[in-house]
């Protein structure tokens, strides 16, 4: 049975692989920081301010100690010590016609014993293609499928649910998968939880590079980018009112820049915002919803 040293160093290999792959196609060169946590651990936080990603962060942790009382309320367990590792990445494009893209894969355990995995990956477009959002959703299924076929129709309605900005009534975008607690039962072992969560991590590359190559050098004009900042703002509301990981972090005295590394440089909130009917941006804020099967979309 695979031991939390294995993964935490199976998560820096992907950290690695990703940030390697990424530098090589925008061009640029991530900015590292390696941190320690007062409470045990730390990590290696990378940044990319480059030609393609205007921000973009590929973030590595291993964390350890003692579990706060708001934490072990939330999480309904009991007081013990804690082992966390995982990956986490988000990448704001300057292309407007390119999407932000989430991904994070995490391991959890405690003393006592108990351990779990979570993760997935979910897309944010500002301007929402269903073409893409179809090969996007059949890559995530192909993954899922090598490992369940129950897993894709129940992690992405997990996502439909998770990524909902409840005080907007409406998806933070076209969702992807979202899975938490798996651990050990009848039909899978913890090594074949790995395998999937991994599977899932070395997924990312294919999907955001196949979108980024095929809408970076799309011209675009101001209002688009205008829509994009607003897009933004609806991301940056969903991270810091919603998002359980963010939560997680700072209640856990997490490293401050590294948590907030999601956010992007610029964002805007327009004071009773409305798009015009029959527009792009319509398009796109009607599709903002639970249930959509873009497997079996028409386009």
């Amino acid at each position: 049975m695979i031991q939390k040293e294995k993964i935490k160093e199976k998560f820096q290999d992907l950290q690695d692989d990703i940030c390697k792959t990424l530098e090589i196609v925008d061009g640029g060169s991530f900015h590292e920081d390696l941190w320690e946590r007062e409470g045990g651990g730390g990590g290696r936080t990378r940044i990319l301010q480059g030609n393609k990603i205007e921000k973009g962060g590929v973030n590595f942790s291993a964390v350890s100690g003692v579990l706060p009382d708001k934490i072990l309320q939330a999480l309904q367990i009991e007081k013990s010590n804690f082992f966390a590792t995982g990956v986490s990445i988000v990448l704001h494009p300057k292309n407007p016609l390119v999407p932000i893209i989430h991904m994070n894969v995490r391991y959890f355990e405690m003393d006592n014993g108990t351990w779990w995995f979570g993760g997935g990956i979910d897309l944010t477009p500002h301007y929402i293609n269903p073409t893409d959002a179809i090969f996007f959703h059949e890559m995530l299924k192909n993954t899922c499928d090598k490992h369940s076929a129950a897993y894709y129709p129940k992690f992405k309605k997990w996502a439909d649910d998770y990524f909902y900005i409840k005080h907007r009534k409406e998806t933070r975008g076209i969702g992807g998968i979202f899975f938490d607690r798996l651990s050990y039962n009848d039909n899978f072992t913890k090594d074949q939880r790995f395998d999937f969560v991994l599977d899932v991590g070395n997924t990312f590359c294919p999907i955001y590079l196949n979108l980024l190559h095929k809408n970076e050098n799309r011209s675009f004009t101001e209002k688009q980018k205008e829509w994009q900042l607003v897009r933004r703002g609806r991301y940056v509301e969903f991270n810091l009112v919603w998002d359980k990981g963010t939560k997680f972090g700072l209640d856990t005295d997490g490293r401050t820049e590294s948590i907030l590394m999601s956010l992007p440089a610029q964002a805007n909130w327009v004071y009773n915002h409305k798009v015009e009917d029959k527009s792009e941006e319509k398009f796109t804020q009607d599709h903002l919803i639970k249930g959509i099967d873009w497997i079996n979309y028409t386009v």
